[in-house]
């Protein structure tokens, strides 16, 4: 990767609905140009609408929501959609499915989110204030490593650090 152009991020979650849209704004506002986000599903709102509790809780830490919507990953395994770097999957789901192959073999991770829409997740906008404040501690981390550490191997190797469970090697503090 060459820290003159922009890191190009995709995140996975089966609808495409909340927590990659959040990660996509997140990253896309934090990054600074410096990372590209984009965010797809393997099965979107069929109206492509992203939850209004997701847009909400965006909206409440003042990140602009303009232009997301829920769309599929097949969108992202065309010839002619942007190179992408590193595609990391959110949710447990999206991490089992079997992803498209993606031009360029991008670096992969995957950073474990639970549900915000989940029957005992709360569903109210607190549980989306939540998940957006977990997201946010792992895109923060992402976009604090030094341009030495993008490139496919060790954005990979590091993405999937930021991702692990706290308490297995290697992985951030709380």
């Amino acid at each position: 990767m060459n820290p003159s152009h922009p890191v190009h991020v995709l995140f996975l979650c089966n609808s495409n609905a909340a927590r990659s849209l959040i990660a996509q704004a997140l990253l896309n506002h934090l990054g600074k140009g410096r990372f590209l986000a984009y965010s797809a599903g393997h099965a979107p709102t069929p109206d492509g609408k992203p939850d209004p509790r997701a847009i909400e809780a965006l909206k409440g830490a003042g990140l602009p929501t303009d232009g997301l919507r829920s769309k599929s990953w097949d969108e992202y395994g065309q010839a002619s959609a942007p190179h992408m770097d590193l595609v990391v999957t959110l949710c447990d789901e999206a991490a089992g499915e079997a992803c498209p192959v993606w031009p360029g073999q991008p670096a992969a991770a995957h950073w474990s989110h639970p549900d915000p829409r989940a029957e005992g997740a709360g569903g109210d906008t607190d549980a989306f204030v939540k998940t957006m404040h977990a997201i946010h501690r792992h895109v923060e981390l992402l976009v604090n490593l030094p341009d030495e550490r993008i490139d496919r191997l060790v954005i990979e190797s590091e993405a999937r650090r930021i991702g692990a469970p706290a308490g297995e090697s290697g992985s951030p503090a709380p």
